[in-house]
């Protein structure tokens, strides 16, 4: 029977009322195998990266770690109705993650904290509900590299350790952690921040899975964010190709990295509403569209960072090259760039202190120029009423037009 790989994000598991909607839809599915990614309960990442920068910094963070350790057993006896045995299950975590802020300087080894406690929670109350769910370790599973932060996967080891669980998911459903990996050390590390989507991808690949769904709070896939654009129109399909592109110029309805596993094992992704589960949603795969609706995507905190010659001489290759060798140092992520006769100028996320050793590295060679607080407006598959509609009433600081995207730096 073909595997479904479900992923469930924070706002999907956020208190007992919406672990229980989660619960409903995995019930509904329940005739075939289900591998169930989880990510954090609501907002417990940031909450976690809080207490890291407190401890960190040797500042007290005991009552900030008190507020999510009671936010979580709340839960757990909501949907649980028994002290003991919340307490069996959060104690340990409890105990250990107290450990690793105690001795532990990493980030990853504290910020992973937040899917392990939802995932045992979760899957208590599966179990209790009469679901036979069985609890996986992603950190076992999951190969990377020891770049914390923003782990890169060993395929090849990753793919031997997941697809052990192929007879395994037949017999019982399977529920794991989004977001996080571990090392050859047995050291946790993370694949980046709402990194669980790209954690679907690799469950669905290496398990040659049917589908890989990501229920959401929101109906599907827009071209554009209801809450600026209030007329955005839901896609009901979109090619691969499309939907990479929209995440690499900024949509957050899935991660940037979630796509290219997918369709390299053509296998389609479905995002759907977790409040309206009958709904179908937005699907991705190898679909052909002739004519494509504009997608508008706003990226907003960006700074344009502009560098000019000042000996009247023109930007050439070697001033880019050193320019670029700048930013690869601090692994500045362009968004925007574009070059005149005299300067050259990035858009990229808004990050003073990387700004201020730019303007330190290379102010021997260039002036350099900044402007923070701006926003970044992609338009892809352009026309002309949509230009006019997101230009309107603002301050164009740089506008760059190509055959299919139109993107404008606006303050």
């Amino acid at each position: 029977m073909s595997i479904k790989v479900f992923k469930f994000g924070g706002a999907s598991v956020k208190s007992a009322e919406a672990v229980r909607n989660m619960a409903a839809i995995c019930k509904n599915h329940s005739n075939q195998p289900l591998v169930v990614i989880v990510s954090a309960m609501d907002k417990t990442t940031n909450h976690l990266e809080q207490v890291f920068d407190l401890a960190f910094n040797s500042k007290p963070y005991q009552k900030e770690l008190d507020k999510i350790f009671n936010f979580h057993e709340t839960i757990a006896l909501e949907l649980l109705n028994d002290e003991k045995l919340v307490a069996e299950l959060l104690d340990p975590i409890i105990t250990s993650l107290n450990e690793k802020l105690e001795f532990s300087e990493r980030y990853d080894q504290v910020i992973s904290y937040g899917e392990i406690f939802s995932t045992k929670i979760i899957h208590a109350y599966l179990e209790k509900s009469g679901q036979n769910f069985e609890w996986i370790d992603s950190r076992q599973k999951i190969r990377t590299n020891d770049r914390y932060r923003d782990a890169s996967v060993n395929w090849d080891i990753t793919q031997l350790n997941i697809s052990e669980l192929t007879d395994r998911v037949t017999s019982r459903h399977i529920i794991t952690q989004g977001f996080i990996g571990g090392t050859a050390e047995g050291l946790t590390t993370t694949l980046g921040r709402e990194g669980s989507d790209f954690t679907g991808a690799i469950y669905a690949t290496c398990l040659k899975a049917e589908s890989l769904t990501v229920w959401k709070d929101v109906p599907g896939i827009l071209n554009a964010d209801p809450k600026i654009i209030p007329t955005a129109i839901k896609f009901d399909e979109i090619s691969y190709e499309e939907a990479a592109e929209m995440t690499y110029y900024g949509a957050k309805v899935i991660h940037p990295k979630t796509i290219k596993p997918l369709a390299n094992a053509k296998i389609p992704l479905y995002v759907r509403p977790f409040l309206t589960p009958d709904e179908v949603g937005t699907a991705i795969d190898d679909v052909h569209t002739p004519k494509k609706l504009p997608s508008i995507i706003f990226k907003e905190d960006q700074t344009l960072i502009s560098f000019k010659v000042e000996d009247f001489t023109f930007i050439n290759e070697r001033n880019i090259s050193e320019i670029l060798h700048a930013l690869t140092e601090q692994n500045i992520r362009i968004n925007l760039m574009q070059n005149s006769a005299i300067s050259f100028s990035v858009c990229v996320d808004s990050n003073q202190s990387k700004v201020d050793y730019l303007i330190s590295a290379l102010s021997d060679q260039f002036s350099v120029f900044y402007n923070s607080d701006l926003t970044l407006i992609t338009i892809k598959n352009y026309d002309q009423p949509t230009i006019d509609e997101c230009s309107i009433d603002k301050e164009i600081l740089l506008e760059q037009r190509s055959r299919h995207n139109f993107q404008i730096v606006v303050r």
